[in-house]
């Protein structure tokens, strides 16, 4: 399909087939008028040979082309006589009906041809064009960049800009499918109007749309990405309601005419992905994002193996309590041993899977690998494990969970589930709900990464947990900046009115350990204690940091 429209715009210019056209009907004319007057005249069967003609007349230029080589069909053979041998020639009558008969032949065929034509062009329209909103789809946009892509000269560049509205499913829910028609055509028009001299907006997807640029560079793009952003979060009217919406632009550009359609529209969407990942309003491709995601790609595809195949493994690290300086308890946190024996990164494969069904398997060997590590060191205090907010409604999982917490209480060790803030965006309620399940199991529940999720303390009140875990990013500048020991301080004061127990983890240095003391902090973790550690590591760990503080050799 791609070379077939490829080689239709490299047809020859319309002037010369036009003459290339002409010129094979007046061959056509002549040679037919030959073979009549060689074979005799009109009296025999051969003037049909001129309907050849005049048939393609009508079929290159429909009912004009069938009507006018009809008619010179006709003419010509008007002057032919009746029989060349005798040189009698036909009556006026004759060839007035001959000349009649073929231009009724020949306005049939055109007519034919021209409403088969006109078929065909409305068949292309409608399938050029979204049924629900009217905007051309995705069939124009590949035509068209690729008209665009083959008109490339002068290092003129072709740009194309995916652009994603990230709330429209929020507006079919409350107003129904009709108005996010009307809002993507609302869009469409605003996208339309930022572009210099105007831009076609395409319809990609439901929640898609994209945009043609032309001559374009690719500093150029950022602004006017910035100039889109600015015109979404203007109001619109959407069935009489002001709607204000959110949009996340990715974008790819040519400059050599080489690449084809499929390859621009590959790459503004990978980067458009890569906004939405980095929370970025617009993010041009790169090279890395493909490189980045055939690598997440594959390692996905090897997860269920490696699971299989016993490759992933637990490591643990210490909990300190900062009011006596002893180990409370530790966090599970997963890790992957490849093949070469090396750890692969959690942050490579871990986000992906979130978004898999895989995050069941995953989280069940968490779970029944931490509970096998607690049969084994009973005198554990406090053991937690991360969940996936696609835990929490996951019955396998929470089975799982149960079973551990129930066998816990025979045992000197608590449970604990770390769930990351910015889980609980989606659905406050729901989220109170199944934390409180878990809750009625027995296990505590901290909320991990505090303070990079929302923008409010005041959720914190309506759920069930039992802690607070603080972002890494709030203790980097403890040593020397106030403003960060203030924030720091009020996060604690925050989690202590709530009855919470508050740990602050990423603690590298010892002068960030004595603020956090002197704060009131209740626990820490990090890696001036200790990283995460195999079990055996960890648990040799332990041994030797009690025995340093039986000896008052004090922290590390």
């Amino acid at each position: 399909m791609q070379n077939l429209r490829r080689q239709s715009l490299e047809a020859p210019p319309s002037l010369v087939k036009h003459a290339m056209n002409l010129g094979a009907l007046g061959l056509l004319l002549m040679l037919g008028s030959l073979v009549v007057y060689v074979t005799g005249g009109t009296t025999y069967a051969y003037p049909y040979l001129l309907l050849i003609p005049v048939l393609l007349g009508a079929a290159w230029y429909l009912l004009p082309g069938g009507l006018i080589v009809a008619l010179a069909a006709g003419v010509l053979m008007a002057f032919m006589p009746l029989d060349v041998e005798t040189g009698t020639f036909q009556s006026s009558s004759n060839w007035l009906i001959r000349i009649a008969m073929f231009m009724l032949l020949g306005g049939v065929a055109g007519w034919l041809f021209q409403s088969r034509r006109r078929a065909a062009e409305e068949r292309v329209a409608i399938a050029r064009i979204d049924p629900r909103s009217g905007l051309p789809n995705t069939v124009a946009l590949e035509e068209d960049l690729l008209k665009s892509l083959s008109r490339q000269k002068g290092g003129k560049s072709v740009g194309l800009m995916l652009v994603r509205i990230t709330d429209i499913t929020d507006i079919m829910e409350a107003m129904g499918m009709d108005a996010s028609d009307e809002l993507v055509l609302a869009i469409g028009e605003r996208l339309r109007q930022a572009i210099r001299d105007g831009a076609t907006a395409y319809r990609f997807s439901n929640a898609e749309l994209a945009l043609i640029v032309h001559d374009i560079e690719a500093e150029d793009l950022q602004r006017i990405a910035n100039r889109l952003v600015e015109m979404g979060e203007e109001s619109l009217q959407i069935q009489r309601v002001p709607v204000r919406v959110q949009l996340v632009m990715g974008s790819s550009i040519s400059t050599s005419g080489e690449d084809s359609p499929e390859t621009l529209i590959r790459e503004a969407r990978t980067a458009m992905f890569a906004a939405i990942e980095r929370r970025l309003s617009h993010s041009s491709y790169s090279p890395a994002f493909s490189r980045r995601t055939v690598q997440a790609i594959r390692l996905i595809a090897r997860v269920r193996k490696g699971l299989a195949e016993g490759e992933f493994e637990l490591h643990y690290q210490p909990k300190i309590r900062l009011a006596d300086g002893r180990v409370c308890g530790c966090e599970g946190l997963i890790r992957w041993r490849g093949s070469d024996g090396g750890l692969i990164p959690p942050g490579m494969f871990m986000p992906k899977v979130e978004n898999t069904t895989l995050i069941t398997p995953v989280s069940r060997f968490v779970v029944e690998e931490a509970s096998r590590f607690a049969e084994r060191y009973m005198d554990l205090g406090e053991l937690s494990i991360n969940l996936s907010v696609h835990n929490l409604y996951d019955e396998e999982v929470l089975n799982v969970v149960k079973e551990l917490a129930e066998r816990s209480r025979s045992q000197r060790y608590t449970l604990e589930v770390e769930i990351t803030e910015s889980a609980l965006i989606g659905d406050l309620g729901a989220a109170s709900q199944a934390i409180q399940r878990l809750r009625d199991f027995g296990v505590g529940v901290s909320i991990d990464d505090f303070g990079t999720g929302f923008a409010s303390f005041e959720y914190l009140r309506h759920l069930p947990i039992t802690g607070l875990k603080i972002d890494r990013a709030f203790v980097v500048g403890l040593e020397d900046d106030k403003r960060a020991r203030d924030l720091m301080a009020c996060m604690i004061d925050v989690g202590h009115a709530l009855g919470l127990v508050v740990t602050a983890e990423g603690v590298e240095t010892s002068g960030q350990h004595e603020c956090l003391r002197e704060l009131g902090c209740d626990q820490a973790q990090g890696f001036y204690f200790s990283p995460a550690l195999p079990a055996a590591e960890y648990l040799e760990w332990c041994h030797d940091y009690a025995a340093r503080q039986a000896g008052g050799a004090g922290h590390p």
